[in-house]
């Protein structure tokens, strides 16, 4: 691997002129004659500093007697209590900064090989624990420098090779063996690209590596992802090791294809299906895939219009077999009981369910039960997200036969390190309702390529080698911590703002509890002086208590449900968690369209919040630039800035629209046509009070194929037949389904799309993302598809 470094831990200074320094000089040199960088350090908070940014570290020699510096430093973390390093003799109680720097390495590296530097003493005095971390002892003036770094560097060539993962591993090999190909792709490795001037720029951009890395299915050294054999299927394996199932399926189309295909494999044509109605679209592709007849379940919504939790008596089995009962499409049904549940968790927002509890109640109404983790594939990898996932429902968590199989499927792309569309689903199977391998394989082929990108497969190897062992956790907690700095800094912000009294004392919020009880010492603190310690490994400072202002959920229970703290969502003035709107306000659309200005885009925007994500990427200078970018929004406008300073695209793209208009009188004008509308009390309608089934979804898709369909505007659509899924992006949540009556005129659907249809006329450049609609060009009209008025009898 290129960049391979090892780290020298020593308190003598390179170019000292004591033996010990000359020694150790000459160990240098010798390592770097074998092909390795070497990264000195003097004190335990210089080697903390590597040991935090330099991943391609291969080996580290440590001396034991490594000292400490005092005070704050780069290296605090070392010292500090409160620190992510704090663990028993990492903090000033004696023990020398080499023991501090080998538990940093403990957590930060899994099997990477430390050589102690030790006094003439030897090793009798050192603590046991010691013995379990090294691999070896080093006296640098007892042998010679070459041997010592010898020892260094096969240890080093070692670990390099072993922290490579199947399918990778085997993957470069292959690259490295440089043998021609005569199987497809045709670009042979890159070569037809180099044939033509547009194709050199593409082999140019990309390089030879990727491209001699875009293979055949033919390549047998690497195994088939449909077979499952070969380093592929060893990969599979690991992955199910890693992330703790029975079974795991690489799938190279998205978590859009995990969840079309455990759809398709569980429930088959006219079963009942119980659907979270916070779903994502491909769930109900699923669906119209295996023909099946859902019955939807409905989340909470909060003031903010965020889609919360199906609610503990939402999934409960009277609750559930209430709902079938009075369904218009079970009655045809090829059995009253569900044959299978799917369910959002994480949510977009960051909502997660207390596993077990969640599948003890929706086991009493189904044998299958789906996790969609599409944003939730890091929860097994740190402690404060125990019990929170798919996998964790296991035979000891929920032992005896009522058990459900468990599928999750994840977006391993989405906040783990793998390429975009890459995926996994993960399966508990239990005895009520088996999963064998060649059945589920067989719907994995249906939905599968038999032309994968390789380059994809490996990055979802490496995404699990990532998670392997204690550097999963660190890199987790690095985003953990990182997302509670920025949500107490955004408290601090506003708190100085408040108190300065020379500005008007107003501020964004970010969503999350006022103040946090320590269950140690039941002391009840602010959010922002709660120690990071605390927010980042204790449950119970996230959970959402029954009934609190802040989250704004009704019928919650305690532990049901808890708040992800990398998924910030920003709140701006003007609506409360309850609904309570003010006179004045800043819709969140206006916001992210200046954050766009400044090169910051956000994952998404409903109309008073707009949501962050703290993934492993994540940096201090990358928060920190949102931060100034939100004091700036607010010097803006509160000196009533004009709106072509602020969005100068806007108003060159509406110049009848928006110029003249201040930035302050834009966020006006359209937080007033949001509260006179209401539509943030429309949105919530329409999601609770759900529309009247007519018509099974593969009907439907059956009719819009044959031409059984024609386009209607919203205006006269009242009581027609919806074809196709309407889902409004925010909230990204569907709407209408397939087969669902439109309602009437004054209905809560109606009324929330033409208030829809009205804001994008009045505001051009900041509409909604429609699925489902098509918009006339000439007039704005909102059309929907319909079945056509003789198929809908």
């Amino acid at each position: 691997m290129a960049d391979s470094r090892i780290l020298v831990a020593v308190p003598e200074h390179p170019r000292g002129e004591g033996a010990a320094s000359q020694q150790l000089r000459k160990i240098r040199d010798a390592i770097e004659a074998g092909g390795f960088e070497v990264t000195w350090a003097l004190t335990a908070e210089d080697a903390d500093a590597v040991l935090r940014t330099e991943a391609g570290l291969a080996a580290a020699l440590v001396a034991w007697n490594l000292p400490r510096t005092a005070g704050d430093g780069p290296g605090a973390a070392l010292a500090a209590p409160g620190s992510t390093l704090a663990r028993p003799g990492s903090t000033l109680d004696g023990t020398p900064g080499g023991g501090a720097v080998l538990r940093r390495i403990g957590r930060r590296f899994q099997d990477l090989p430390v050589f102690l530097v030790t006094a003439d003493e030897g090793v009798r005095d050192l603590p046991l624990w010691v013995s379990e971390t090294v691999v070896g002892y080093v006296w640098p003036l007892e042998d010679t420098p070459g041997f010592i770094a010898g020892r260094i560097t096969t240890a080093a060539r070692a670990y390099r090779e072993s922290v490579l993962p199947p399918f990778f591993r085997a993957l470069r090999r292959f690259h490295d063996a440089h043998e021609y190909s005569w199987h497809t792709p045709a670009h042979s490795g890159g070569v037809a690209f180099l044939k033509s001037p547009a194709g050199r720029a593409f082999h140019d951009y990309f390089g030879e590596r990727l491209l001699r890395s875009d293979l055949s299915i033919s390549v047998e050294e690497l195994g088939s992802l449909f077979e499952h054999t070969g380093p592929i299927g060893e990969a599979e394996r690991n992955a199910a090791r890693v992330f703790g199932s029975d079974l795991t399926y690489f799938v190279l189309h998205g978590d859009s294809t995990c969840n079309r295909l455990v759809g398709h494999f569980s429930v088959t044509r006219d079963e009942i299906a119980l659907v979270d109605r916070n779903c994502h679209k491909s769930v109900l592709h699923g669906l119209v895939v295996s023909g099946a007849r859902p019955v939807y379940l409905v989340p909470t919504r909060n003031g903010y219009g965020l889609a919360g939790p199906l609610p503990p008596a939402e999934i409960a089995a009277d609750a559930v077999a209430a709902r079938i009962a009075a369904h218009p499409l079970t009655e045809g049904a090829v059995s009253p009981h569900p044959q299978y549940a799917v369910f959002t968790n994480s949510t977009y927002d960051g909502l997660s369910y207390d596993a077990v509890p969640t599948a003890r109640a929706f086991a009493a109404s189904t044998p299958r039960l789906h996790f969609d983790e599409a944003w939730f594939a890091y929860a097994r990898f740190h402690p404060l997200y125990a019990g929170r996932y798919g996998m964790s429902v296991d035979e000891e968590a929920f032992p005896g036969p009522d058990r459900p199989t468990v599928f999750a499927t994840q977006s391993t792309h989405k906040l783990l390190a793998a390429l975009s569309q890459s995926a996994m689903v993960h399966v508990r199977p239990a005895p009520r309702a088996p999963v064998e391998h060649d059945r589920f394989n067989e719907a994995l082929m249906m939905h599968g390529t038999t032309s994968p990108l390789y380059p994809m497969i490996a990055s979802l190897d490496v995404a699990t080698a990532m998670m392997d062992g204690p550097q999963g956790e660190w890199l987790i907690d690095e985003a953990v911590t990182e997302a509670i700095r920025f949500r107490q800094e955004m408290v601090h912000l506003r708190r100085r703002i408040e108190r300065a009294g020379d500005r008007p004392p107003w501020f964004f919020g970010a969503w999350q509890p006022d103040t946090v009880t320590d269950p140690a010492t039941a002391e009840q603190l602010p959010f922002e002086e709660a120690a990071p310690e605390l927010l980042r490994t204790e449950q119970a400072c996230w959970l959402l208590e029954p009934g609190a202002d802040w989250h704004g959920f009704l019928g919650l229970t305690d532990g049901h449900c808890m708040l992800d703290p990398v998924k910030v969502t920003l709140t701006c003035p003007g609506i409360s968690a309850t609904g309570e709107m003010a006179e004045e306000g800043i819709p969140a659309r206006v916001l992210t369209a200046y954050l766009a200005t400044r090169r910051i885009v956000v994952e998404k925007t409903d109309s008073y919040t707009t949501l962050i994500l703290f993934s492993m990427g994540i940096t201090k200078g990358k928060w920190g630039t949102l931060l100034d970018a939100l004091t700036d929004f607010k010097a803006l406008y509160d000196a009533d800035a004009p709106l072509e300073r602020v969005l100068p695209e806007a108003v060159a793209a509406h110049p009848r629209r928006y110029a003249g208009l201040t930035l302050r009188e834009l966020c006006q004008e359209m937080h007033d046509h949001l509260r006179s509308a209401r539509l943030v009390e429309l949105l919530d309608l329409a999601f609770q009070q759900l529309p009247q089934p007519v018509a099974p979804p593969q009907h439907c898709y059956q009719r819009l194929v044959r031409g059984g369909t024609e386009r209607v505007r919203i205006s006269a659509a009242a009581d027609r037949v919806a074809a196709a899924m309407v889902t409004v992006t925010p909230p990204g949540i569907p709407v209408l389904m397939p087969g669902e009556s439109v309602g009437a005129p004054d209905g809560p659907l109606l009324r929330y799309l033409a208030a829809l249809e009205s804001f994008d006329r009045r505001f051009p450049g900041f509409r909604s993302e429609t699925h489902g609609v098509t918009i006339d060009e000439e007039t704005g009209d909102y059309l929907i598809e319909c079945l056509v008025q003789d198929a809908e009898r």
